[in-house]
């Protein structure tokens, strides 16, 4: 698998991502996926906020989401059915403005998916909108994908044997964070200036529609639910 990323120029407020993407990205090989920051799809959509004061912030965090929880660095919220700090919003690379995720990310990979396959005459395509996240007692942050298009998200191996003939009952692995991840490596988190990222040669399987809700578990399923059990 072959990672590559794109340095760019700064991506202003308001501009077509479309037009952003064909310049920098004028090619693709069969069975590719770029992978976008969701920074620059939610500039596009002018998703962005003014910096106000602590009030103003927990305002907009809890408008932004579907639940809400102060902890001693952040607030822990949930949204889009992921838990996240301060409900995805980012005031980093934001030149004074808060950034906030884009309205819809599936749907914005798959308006983008569309019209690369358009332009670039391709039939297997993927698209990948990433974001950054913590993960419980571990160190840093990794890329997680929060709508992607044109891709099957996981691999089930449940019901399938292991190595000795034993029949696996939970496994599963999370391709379209595991492809997000490989991106916001080599992507970056501080002034690199690479928003875009070509994947070539990845096993996934590609398809025209996607299931949304496939990497979704229901809460009270989710092996960590004792710790939420004010959610």
């Amino acid at each position: 698998m072959k990672v590559r990323a794109i340095k760019t120029r700064i991506f202003k407020e308001g501009e077509s991502l479309e037009d952003f993407i064909s310049k920098y990205v004028p090619r693709l090989k069969e069975g590719s996926i770029l992978v976008i920051t969701s920074k620059i799809v939610a500039l596009s959509e002018k998703r962005t906020a003014v910096r106000g004061d602590a009030r103003a912030k927990e305002k907009l965090i809890r408008a932004e989401s579907e639940w809400v929880r102060p902890t001693k660095y952040v607030w822990l919220t949930l949204k889009d059915g992921m838990m996240m700090p301060n409900a995805g919003i980012d005031e980093s690379n934001g030149n004074g403005k808060i950034i906030l995720l884009p309205r819809d990310s599936f749907k914005a990979a798959e308006k983008v998916r569309t019209a690369l396959k358009k332009r670039l005459k391709l039939k297997r395509l993927g698209v990948i909108i990433t974001d950054s996240r913590t993960l419980p007692l571990r160190a840093g942050v990794v890329g997680i994908a929060v709508g992607y298009a044109g891709i099957k998200g996981v691999r089930d191996y449940r019901g399938k044997p292991d190595i000795f003939g034993r029949k696996l009952v939970m496994t599963r692995t999370d391709v379209a964070d595991a492809l997000a991840s490989a991106a916001v490596v080599e992507m970056g988190e501080g002034k690199e200036q690479q928003p875009l990222c070509v994947i070539e040669n990845a096993p996934v399987e590609f398809r025209e529609k996607i299931l949304r809700s496939e990497l979704r578990i229901a809460l009270n399923d989710d092996m960590y639910r004792p710790l939420f059990k004010n959610v």
